[in-house]
Formats: structure tokens, sequence, C-alpha cells
């Protein structure tokens, strides 16, 4: 029996991190953040010559066919750099969707062009995943759709958006719909867009092959375990640094990573946050391999590891002291990811209480 990756998925991985440390250094990044692009195209299209946008589009439409554990092992390395690109709504979200609820020719249309990079999608689906605020909520009625969702991931650039209705239906809107209004979001982390979406009957096309409310559930549950995946390559990425430098930094003529306070800091860290590496795989592997589990590991792995991704996030600027806050160290950039990551598709605190209430806990 494997407990580990296997040989395939240890080169993915490493063809992805090198891949990234050539493509998407920090300074790629900070220029991306400073133009508000939340968006490097030449960052993915070197991902796209990796095959990343086709992993979890079936075979017999130009894809990979992988499975979500793969998918997260791409998302570590994302976080760990803090890529500027759309992966978990075009490459997994939105493939997933037309996948498992779109009609043949849905999938012969929008399929192969993910899978090559042609395109890219974005996903609205926050107001069932996390909760609608006052006004938020899309109706469908007669193949065009009304209303607005908010928080929607990668929609800014999209070419196709999936978007879900009040009803928990499905829907695929073009991006330059007539009746659609974006409207840009700004958030903490600069590295991801967001976009407010305002639809006024707005032409769409249903995906309603299926079952369309377990391919939504398996939708969310995918992108809540990816934003587990991507917390903890963040997270790494802040601990390696905090190490770095607590071995350079000089107090009283000792560098700090010898007191013992700052070894303890660092050694907590690394102790909360590699154990989310096992339930983010676990979570992974059900999603595909133990449906009946899926959505409650999912659940499991997004609360427990953007909580201690924060905790992460906090000690290690607390390592670099001042130097933590500084737009010369690039720090936050992996602090304000880690943030976003915990709040998208349900905070821990929401999170947390659908597992309660899938185990009979709460109502």
């Amino acid at each position: 029996m494997e407990f580990g990756l296997s040989e395939d998925q240890k080169l993915l991985q490493e063809s992805i991190r090198g891949t990234l440390e050539r493509v998407s250094p920090l300074e790629r990044v900070r220029k991306v953040a400073e133009a508000k692009d939340a968006q490097a195209d030449d960052v993915w299209q070197a991902l796209a010559e990796l095959g990343v946008p086709g992993m979890m589009v079936p075979e017999a439409q130009g894809g990979m066919g992988m499975k979500l554990l793969d998918a997260a092992l791409v998302s570590e390395m994302l976080g760990r750099f803090v890529a500027p690109v759309p992966f978990i709504a075009t490459a997994v979200m939105a493939p997933i969707a037309i996948a498992g609820a779109g009609s043949s020719a849905q999938k012969e249309a929008w399929l192969p062009p993910l899978a090559s990079g042609a395109i890219t999608a974005g996903v609205a689906v926050a107001e069932v995943a996390s909760g609608a605020r006052d006004g938020a909520g899309v109706t469908a009625s007669g193949g065009k759709l009304n209303g607005k969702s908010l928080f929607a991931l990668d929609a800014a650039k999209a070419d196709v958006i999936v978007v879900a209705d009040n009803a928990g239906g499905l829907h695929l809107v073009k991006g330059d719909a007539a009746g659609l209004t974006k409207v840009a979001l700004t958030s903490i982390d600069l590295t991801r867009n967001l976009t407010e979406l305002q639809f006024d009957d707005v032409e769409a096309e249903a995906l309603q092959s299926g079952d369309v409310a377990a391919t939504l559930r398996r939708v969310i549950d995918a992108g809540r375990v990816l934003l587990a995946a991507d917390t903890l390559g963040a997270g790494w990425a802040m601990i390696e640094q905090a190490v770095a430098y607590a071995g350079e930094r000089k107090q009283f003529n000792r560098v700090i990573g010898s007191f013992q306070a700052v070894k303890h800091m660092c050694a907590e860290m690394a102790a909360e946050l590699e154990p989310c590496r096992s339930l983010i795989w676990y979570a992974a592997h059900a999603f595909d391999e133990i449906p009946e589990e899926a959505t409650l590991m999912a659940a499991h792995a997004k609360s427990l590891t953007t909580e201690v991704g924060r905790f992460v996030a906090r000690t290690a600027t607390e390592v670099h002291g001042g130097m933590g806050f500084t737009d010369l160290l690039g720090l936050h950039y992996w602090f304000k990811r880690i943030g976003l990551d915990r709040q998208l598709l349900g905070s821990p605190e929401r999170v947390r209480n659908e597992a309660a209430a899938l185990q009979g806990w709460a109502a």
C-alpha cells in the first residue's frame, strides 16, 4: 500500500517548481501586483506548455484526465511562489463543472480549448459556498440570468464563466456576453483577481446533465482542497524565509536563530503546518476515490489549513521583526495570499459548521 507520492507525482511537482523559479520570481509577482493586473499571462503560458490547464480535463476532450491530488500538488507550488495565474478556476473548478454537468456539445465546445490553454475560465459560486451577502444572488429564467454574484474567481479576463444560481443550477456565460458587467473587487491579495458580476438579462447555457447539485458540490469541494494546498505552499515558503532570516540576522553579536525563543517559533510553525499536508492529500484522494467522504474531508482540509496558515503568516512575520512588514522584503505577498485563501469559498468558521452538520452535530 502506498502512503506517499508516486514517482510521476514527484516529477510533476518538481517540474512545476522549476518552471516557476524561472518565470515567476518575486520580482515578476511584484510587477503584476503593482500593475493591479492580478494575472501574469506569460507565467500562465509557461504552465500551459507543461499541460497544466488540461490536468483535470478528460482525455476524450484533449486533457490528461488526472486526479485532484495531482492538481493539489500543483496548487501547493503555485502558493509557494504566489504565482498570479488563474489555475483553480480555469484548470480545476470549471472543467469539473463542464465535465460533470455539461452536454456532449458543451463538453466538445469548451473543454478542448480549456485543456490547450487557448481560453481561461472564471467561476462564480460564492453565494453557495460562502453565503450570500445582502443584494447578492443570481436568478435564472428563460435561459437568461439576472442579479449579481460577488467574489467570482478569475472572471476578469475569462472567456467563459461558470455561474451558480440561487436554486443551485449551473450555467455557462461568455465573458463578453451582452448585459454582463464586471466590477473589479479590491482585496488584500493583489496576485488574484476577484470580480463582482452583474447580470442584466444575460444569455446563459444551462449545465443540466446528470446530478447538477452533486456536480456543484464537487466544484466547491475541489476548490476548497486546492485553496488549502495553496495555503500549505505559501505557509512553507514563509517558514523557510523565516528560518533563513533567523540564520543571518544578528543581535548581541549572535544570529537570532541561536536564541531559544526564535527556535521555538520556527519549530512550532513547522509542527503546526506539516500535518496539514497529509490531510490535504487524503481530502484530494477522497474526492476521486471515496466520494462519501469527499465533502467532509474537503471541509476539514480547508478549515484547518487556513487557520494554521494564519498562525504561520503571523509568526513568520514576527520572526522577521520590523523587516517583516516592509515591501522591500516582500513577505507580505505570502501573508496576504494566505489571508485571502482563508476567506474564499467559506471561512473556517462556516466550513467547520458545514462539517458539523454533515456529521449530525449542528443544524
